[in-house]
């Protein structure tokens, strides 16, 4: 059962000033990030969202050490920082990678992959607007079929998403879980498992962005919710290949209340050109996703 948010602990490594988009969904994930980890965190980041988060230097509003790095090498940084910590006797620390999905379906792959099979000691976290937000909602591997972005401002994009959460599955992390920054505490339960774990750890976390997905800030909360409720994200977690199904998505999957995902993109506007044709493409795949999950969960 996920933690009750006013049983969350109170202290806060996210200082009020962030530089984030009105109705950002990051500062709200990365709020509840911190709050499991604990001050002993080191996170490294590259060019992105995130970056904007932390602020210019010589100021900050994160109460943690933080380093910067190159677009495609937030997992060769988290490698460093690791073999540091190690060689120095420092066990208490843990090392946070954390990159958009072009910094790491894209640009971040290579560093990644290399070191999840080497089962270095960290965790990665993927935060997955899809597309590249920081530099002007260009499409990325991450964008979803149908979308509007900078790049595809015509015709949507019309390729399916990479599925990089089975990627990063088949090198066989000593934890893997997907979250939402719209269910603070299935997220929070996520991290607090992930630091007490050895080895890479992966987190897929789905995040709402108002600027690139063209809706309200005041819905960035309800969007994310109806991207679990429609299953286009599905919250679990797999240890040593099992799966299990957690929080909201556990409670649809025993009542078999799913959302269509119409409801989902028609908030939407980067969706606003997507083609019945597509929509339909679009149900289906999540469809059989859903199914295969589930499946997979003794469902």
């Amino acid at each position: 059962m996920a933690t009750a948010i006013l049983d969350l602990p109170e202290q806060e490594f996210v200082m009020p000033g962030t530089r984030t988009c009105a109705g950002c969904g990051l500062p709200i994930a990365y709020r509840y990030i911190l709050k499991a980890l604990g001050p002993k965190t080191i996170v490294t980041l590259p060019a992105c969202c995130l970056t904007i988060l932390h602020g210019i230097y010589p100021k900050t509003p994160i109460a943690v050490n933080a380093v910067n790095n190159t677009f495609a090498s937030t997992a060769a940084s988290a490698s460093g920082l690791a073999a540091g910590l190690k060689a120095t006797g420092q066990d208490d620390y843990t090392v946070l990678a954390m990159a958009g999905d072009g910094g790491t379906f894209d640009m971040g792959i290579q560093a990644l992959s290399g070191a999840a099979e080497r089962e270095t000691n960290f965790i990665y976290v993927c935060y997955d607007n899809e597309a590249y937000m920081n530099t002007g909602v260009q499409r990325s591997s991450a964008t979803p079929t149908g979308a509007f972005t900078t790049t595809t401002p015509v015709i949507p994009k019309e390729q399916p998403k990479k599925d990089f959460i089975q990627i990063m599955e088949a090198h066989h992390p000593a934890y893997l879980a997907t979250t939402c920054s719209s269910y603070p505490g299935d997220l929070y339960n996520k991290f607090v498992k992930a630091k007490s774990i050895k080895g890479t750890r992966f987190v897929h976390l789905a995040i709402p962005c108002p600027a690139g997905w063209l809706f309200p800030t005041k819905d960035t909360i309800k969007i994310g919710r109806l991207a679990v409720e429609t299953g286009v994200v599905v919250l679990y977690e797999v240890e040593n290949g099992v799966l299990q199904l957690t929080g909201k998505t556990l409670s649809l999957a025993r009542s078999g209340r799913r959302r269509p995902v119409e409801e989902y993109l028609k908030l939407q506007g980067r969706f606003k050109k997507i083609l019945p044709e597509q929509m339909e493409s679009f149900q289906q795949q999540i469809d059989l996703r859903w199914e295969q999950l589930l499946g997979r969960a003794g469902f």
